[in-house]
């Protein structure tokens, strides 16, 4: 049975990259790096779901024991809230392909500044530089959502 619960992380496979001195930010080379990884993520996310998709196929049983038969569907409807995240996720990262085909990766859409390749690396879909993320998460807690 597929771990319904794991929680759609960034791929952990990959070699950081190593900017050479003096080498301009989001360059061809860095650009490349980060399509990789998201292309990488998206694979595995999409292999997730073929096993969830099979997995339901194969293990749907109409149990005469209605407890038995909840606990099927409460596993099965934890398993469709994690893929229904992971669409999301999807989504982002399509999202981001495009930023990066656009030119437009690993800047800060509410500042401008550069938002490094090592949070990249961390979470390739970020679209807010460390300062940005903390000023909205405070605004967040503030405003109760």
């Amino acid at each position: 049975m597929p771990v319904a619960d794991k929680k759609a992380e960034a791929p952990k496979k990959f070699t950081p990259y190593e900017p050479a001195a003096g080498e301009e930010y989001m360059n061809e080379q860095q650009l490349e790096h980060f399509r990789q990884i998201l292309l990488g993520w998206k694979q595995e996310l999409m292999e997730e779901v073929d096993r969830t998709v099979r997995h339901l196929q194969e293990e749907a049983n109409n149990y005469a024991d209605p407890a038995d038969r909840a606990t099927q569907e409460e596993g099965f409807s934890l398993e469709l809230r994690t893929r229904d995240r992971e669409r999301k996720l999807l989504k982002k990262i399509n999202e981001t392909l495009d930023k990066i085909d656009e030119d437009d990766y690993g800047f800060c859409e509410a500042c401008g500044v550069e938002i490094g390749i090592r949070r990249l690396e961390a979470r390739p879909t970020a679209t807010l530089c460390v300062d940005c993320k903390t000023l909205a998460e405070l605004k967040e807690k503030q405003l109760g959502g």
